[in-house]
């Protein structure tokens, strides 16, 4: 009961001489200056809203305006022609001077001027950010409209954007045409298909296009008019929210740390260093102070609606379709160790804690003897298991009472931490295998020790590695990501640690203690549990990973071969699946769509006609020049078709909505219902260093991360995520399911291997095994 007295502000007695008030000053010192930091956060809120509502003007441009417009009345000049005379005859105060009602109306009249530019410019740049020819341009040979292009949007886009300065500026995601969707839909499943499945598949899309696509694209297009963005809310309800299997390993994705160093082995140290860091962002996001996301080497911004919800966000289930709820701020984490939940704040004295105070307060968690509550230990598993059993637990055993308060505390945190026993990353006796174990617990973990609702749940391992796991719905892995670097860097780079491997500076020993948080469990909600954890384990056990480094080359070799590393790779990926199942497959890569407002994903469709093509010519041995031409065709098309997925051209979201609005009609369509039936067996995701200014990887070459990855999309497929490290090295996260006796990670793994030499050999023949220079220059040290 300490913990909880020490949350108290003020204590009564009633006595036979009156009420004994017994005030706690260090409480109701807590109380006022978190009140303060609530304050303080609103005002910069009003502020920042106030910035990025007028950009890209800025609000000192309101007072130039002003004084140009009384300094041109003083010259006996009238710029409004005669509208300020009109406002002047209609002020509604009689009683003012003449000169004073003209001062007045010249402000009025110099506001709504203000707004008017504001607006023009907004509009202009809405209008310039809407080009994308650019994009479709030969690399290094920029036609003479870009380059005009480019200059009025630097000139459009002001000066010192906030975070969200762009987001009212950024075009909505157009609504293309069913005759392209359709006509480029064919085109994908071509390589797929007999040419007796492609007639038929041709004669559903050709009945489909000239009778009820019509009708649906009219009710899409009106939502599209109406919608800042029409696939964004039915995409984040409709395939994640409304989704009833298990969210863990189906949904979730995870990210690792460092790959060949762990900055501290002190498991404390290291999760106080890296949880002040994921505060220190969050303080720079609730600013706006983190810079606009761009496309790399352009002056193109990028949504950024989604870093909204990185912080304070719980997917709460529900029986029919659960719900994404965020909270405005919390001043604590829960960390879960051995068992139990700690209630952990962070901010003390109206201030974030140092490192080395949260390192102490973690600490104290790991050194704490106390047992679970019953029931309290594997009670993460409901978040694990199917979505029904855990809306209906949650309502029948969390809706109230101590149950629902600690539930609150958990589903209201910044987010959510597990300190585990384990240790994970690339050991010495073990460095493959250390790889894949290390993947499958960020992914799973035991399936009870994480709480996979949560936006992102923090991994700390006993031998100081760390990692992250993150919800699928609310936001998609580059935003994930971009605050993963900064906690990498910031931890290594700028925290750093003592000689002892602790976080630096000094411990206020009168810290209030971790608060544990306590359950009443009943027998039936134990049974539920079991059943919860039974279904996730199975799903758990089910996965097979393989995380592994190709350090031969990478993109600087590539580009030298004048090929787009990204095409390149998905080349070597079809050659890999075609010589490990002997045939092709509908291939997921998935490409962003945040030129748009509100935009997250597109699907680019990376088995073509053309990749096709090469790689049974490949396969076949036909002469390299054939080979060559043929790659570069494949590579160009794959280019070309990721260009339009990120320009709102491309087929699987339109389709989806289409479909989404055909059932809302309640009309049925047996060429959407077969489209959105078919399985992507192999499913690939590039995971892109957003921020490599922020590591030194010219003295420091070791602090590269591995990158991160995801579970199998179908049940005899693969999930293939992989990331380009500095110039020459490439990682590779592979995923599949036991149960399915096709598929074998480490099996396919080998196979890109081999796919990778074999197109560096055919691009650039003169390229050979890597010399001992180049390998030793390759390796770096393993840790111990």
């Amino acid at each position: 009961m300490a913990e909880a007295h020490q949350a108290v502000a003020f204590q009564f007695t009633v006595t036979p001489e009156g009420i004994d008030l017994q005030l706690s000053h260090q409480a109701l010192s807590e109380i006022y200056l978190s009140g303060v930091r609530s304050w303080k956060k609103r005002i910069i809120r009003v502020k920042n809203r106030v910035i990025s509502g007028v950009y890209p003007a800025s609000p000192s441009s309101w007072l130039f305006v002003v004084i140009a417009i009384l300094a041109t009345m003083y010259t006996r000049s009238d710029p409004s022609m005669g509208l300020i005379a009109k406002i002047q005859e209609h002020l509604p105060v009689s009683k003012m001077s003449t000169q004073y009602q003209a001062v007045m109306s010249a402000v009025l009249f110099s506001t709504l001027l203000w707004l008017l530019l504001i607006f023009t410019m907004r509009l202009c740049l809405k209008q310039l950010l809407s080009y994308h020819r650019w994009m479709f341009e030969q690399h290094g040979k920029m036609s003479t409209t870009t380059k005009i292009w480019v200059a009025l949007v630097r000139i459009f886009s002001g000066r010192k954007p906030l975070l969200y300065s762009y987001q009212g500026s950024l075009p909505n995601l157009p609504v293309p045409a069913v005759k392209d969707t359709v006509k480029r839909f064919l085109e994908s499943v071509r390589p797929l298909m007999d040419d007796a499945e492609y007639e038929r598949t041709n004669n559903l899309a050709t009945e489909f296009e000239s009778s009820l696509g019509k009708r649906l694209q009219w009710y899409l297009k009106l939502k599209a008019l109406w919608a800042s963005n029409y696939v964004s809310d039915w995409w984040e309800e409709y395939v994640y929210l409304r989704g009833r299997s298990p969210i863990m390993v189906n949904s979730n994705y995870y990210g690792m740390d460092f790959q060949y160093v762990t900055p501290t082995p002190i498991q404390a140290a290291r999760a106080g260093n890296a949880i002040h860091a994921f505060f220190l962002y969050r303080r720079k996001l609730n600013k706006e102070e983190i810079k606009p996301s761009r496309i790399p080497g352009t002056v193109i911004p990028l949504c950024s609606a989604q870093c909204e919800r990185i912080y304070n966000t719980t997917r709460i289930p529900g029986e029919e379709t659960d719900t994404v709820q965020h909270w405005e701020d919390s001043d604590y984490i829960v960390v879960y160790h051995k068992g139990r939940y700690f209630r952990l704040r962070v901010y003390q004295g109206g201030r974030i804690l140092s490192p080395r105070e949260i390192e102490f307060q973690i600490q104290r968690i790991l050194d704490d003897t106390t047992s679970p509550s019953k029931g309290e230990a594997k009670l993460g598993a409901l978040t694990a298991g199917e979505r029904i059993p855990w809306a209906k637990a949650r309502e029948k055993y969390f809706s109230s009472g101590l149950n629902k308060r600690s539930l609150d505390c958990i589903e209201k945190a910044a987010f959510f931490v597990t300190l585990d026993d384990d240790e994970q990353g690339m050991m010495a006796d073990n460095t493959a295998e250390g790889l894949d174990r290390y993947a499958k617990s960020l992914l799973h973990g035991n399936c009870y020790d994480r709480w996979f609702d949560k936006s992102f749940s923090v991994v700390f391992y006993k031998n100081g590695k760390s990692g992250i796991n993150a919800e699928h719905s609310w936001a998609d892995a580059p935003v994930v990501a971009h605050v993963w670097e900064y906690v990498l860097a910031t931890d290594s780079f700028q925290l750093g640690y003592n000689a002892e491997g602790h976080c630096k500076g000094e411990v206020d020993s009168s810290l209030p203690r971790p608060q544990k948080l306590n359950w009443e469990i009943s027998s039936e909600c134990e049974e539920q549990i079991s059943r919860s954890l039974a279904v996730a384990q199975a799903l758990a056990d089910d996965v097979d990973f393989h995380v592994f480094s190709f350090r031969e080359f990478g993109k600087g070799k590539i580009k030298k071969c004048r090929v787009s590393p990204d095409a390149f790779i998905q080349m070597a990926l079809q050659l890999a699946y075609f010589r490990d199942r002997g045939t092709f497959c509908l291939t997921y890569e998935a490409s962003m769509t945040r030129l748009f407002r509100e935009g997250r994903t597109e699907t680019v469709r990376s088995c073509t006609s053309e990749s096709s093509a090469f790689v049974r010519a490949l396969h076949g041995g036909e002469p390299a020049d054939v080979c060559r031409r043929l790659f570069r065709a494949a590579s160009d098309k794959h280019q070309q078709l990721y260009r339009m997925a990120m320009t709102g051209a491309g087929i699987d979201r339109h389709l989806f909505c289409l479909y989404v609005v055909s059932k809302y009609l309640g009309v049925e369509s047996p060429f959407l219902k077969e489209v959105l039936s078919e399985p992507w067996r192999l499913s690939t995701s590039q995971t892109p260093v957003q921020q490599a200014e922020l590591f030194d990887l010219v003295n420091h070459p070791e602090y590269i991360s591995c990158g991160g990855g995801f579970g199998p999309v179908a049940d005899d497929g693969y999930g293939v995520s992989y990331m380009f490290l500095a110039e020459n090295m490439m990682n590779f996260h592979i995923s599949c399911k036991h149960s399915c006796s096709d598929t074998d990670a480490h099996r396919f793994g080998n196979q890109i291997k081999v796919a990778l030499r074999d197109l560096l050999n055919l691009l650039d023949p003169l390229s050979k095994e890597p010399s001992k220079k180049e390998e030793s220059k390759a390796e770096v040290k393993k840790e111990k």
